[in-house]
């Protein structure tokens, strides 16, 4: 007998020797008089056992068919293997038209192997920050790098910008790697569809930071531009600050991955182009609703053309004699300047776009130039996030350009040759 059943014996029982009226057991079993008198009537025939549940041990009049089961867990074998019970669940509905809860599922998949129940971690105490009251407010920025196309395509970086009031995706894009231009072109395609959010939460990559004491208070280019589109910048002194950001990067190397696997995704552009689609769908199951209906976006006050100056890399050279200046190992020359050498000495602003030619700025004004003399491009900084590619570019590069060997008259060749007669001679 179970706890309940023992506790229903003992009231029954003084029913029976008449110590107890039928309507107070009722009260105190929390059933009806009715109910009452059945129990009753089983116990005087068949003692306590006559309390015991009927249905103990047998099949619920409310469960599935075997048919059911076995066609669910079939469908789980051969599509969803890997899947979680909540996600599997989702894709029977959506692609199979099987509906069942989540919990069954789950109970099937553990009884079959196909899902090893989770322990629950003991939990970490860190203080909760509310949510912000407005959309826009407050957007959280990260990138996650992730094997996300598996063994079909590369290995590459998803940019994540996510809103703190309502958890809704508000922008992502596939990179490959988390660079300052993922990151611009992001928060460009951002302020096209929402506008200006009021602050953007990251970390302290020096994408965001500069982390060397001796520069203290200098911005790195990404914070110019948000400085210059009056976005306000602030940075998380650990993960667990912008924990919103960081638990939608677990969400999303869970169900994304799986998502792109199903649909055959196996490169960037394809999966940048299908990106929309599944944050709305995310959205309507993840999202919620804001403490204020008002929305803090504001609109943008800068032209395209201006946006495009905004959102690349700007660096700083100071004018010759001659009107001319350094950059990236080439030698630039201004032209058009009727006022003779008024600038001889200025200092002007090099604007670096990630897909056309520089553009050179001086007190807001575009100056002609012309190239005179280009070098070898310098070799490029990386850090650890950004190596990875780089590795990349020079695999593809190296698998392209075979390797040449020095021709018999190189001057190479003649002294290898020399020192080789010499040696034997």
């Amino acid at each position: 007998m179970s706890q309940k059943e023992v506790g229903r014996l003992e009231v029954i029982q003084a029913v029976a020797s008449k110590q107890l009226r039928q309507v107070d057991a009722a009260a105190q079993l929390g059933v009806s008089v009715r109910q009452v008198k059945r129990l009753v009537r089983r116990y005087r025939q068949a003692g306590p056992a006559g309390l015991v549940s009927g249905h103990r041990g047998k099949r619920a009049n409310n469960a599935l068919p075997e048919a059911v089961r076995q066609a669910a867990l079939r469908l789980v074998r051969e599509h969803y293997h890997d899947f979680g019970p909540t996600l599997a669940c989702e894709k029977l509905v959506e692609q199979h038209g099987l509906s069942l809860s989540t919990e069954t599922l789950r109970q099937w998949m553990v009884a079959e192997g196909l899902w090893q129940p989770k322990r629950a971690k003991q939990a970490r105490i860190h203080q909760r920050r509310p949510r912000r009251h407005c959309l826009g407010e407050l957007v959280q920025v990260d990138g996650s790098p992730h094997d996300w196309f598996e063994d079909r395509g590369p290995r590459c970086t998803l940019i994540v910008f996510i809103d703190d009031a309502t958890g809704r995706l508000m922008a992502l894009r596939f990179a490959r790697a988390e660079t300052t231009q993922a990151y611009m072109q992001t928060l460009e395609h951002y302020l096209h569809q929402h506008g200006r959010p009021v602050a953007v939460y990251s970390d302290k990559h020096s994408i965001f930071r500069v982390n060397r004491p001796e520069r203290e208070g200098e911005l790195t280019q990404f914070s110019r531009a948000l400085k210059t589109l009056d976005i306000e910048p602030i940075h998380a002194n650990s993960p667990q600050a912008k924990g919103r950001v960081e638990r939608a990067n677990q969400t999303l190397q869970d169900r994304l991955v799986k998502e792109l696997r199903l649909r055959g995704v196996h490169d960037i552009e394809a999966a940048n182009a299908w990106l929309p689609e599944f944050m709305a769908d995310y959205n309507a199951r993840f999202a919620v609703a804001a403490h204020s209906p008002n929305d803090a976006h504001r609109t943008l006050v800068h032209s395209a053309e201006e946006l495009a100056l905004i959102l690349c890399l700007h660096h700083t050279r100071i004018l010759s004699k001659n009107l001319t200046f350094q950059f990236k190992n080439r030698e630039y020359q201004l032209q058009g300047q009727n006022q003779g050498y008024r600038l001889r000495g200025a200092g002007v602003t090099v604007c670096e776009s990630f897909d056309s030619p520089v553009t050179v700025l001086y007190q807001g004004r575009v100056l002609p130039y012309r190239l005179l003399a280009e070098g070898e491009a310098p070799i490029a900084l990386d850090d650890e996030k950004s190596i990875d590619q780089t590795i990349e570019q020079a695999k593809t590069r190296q698998a392209i350009r075979p390797p040449r060997k020095p021709a018999p008259d190189h001057p190479w060749s003649r002294m290898i040759r020399v020192a080789v007669e010499e040696a034997s001679g």
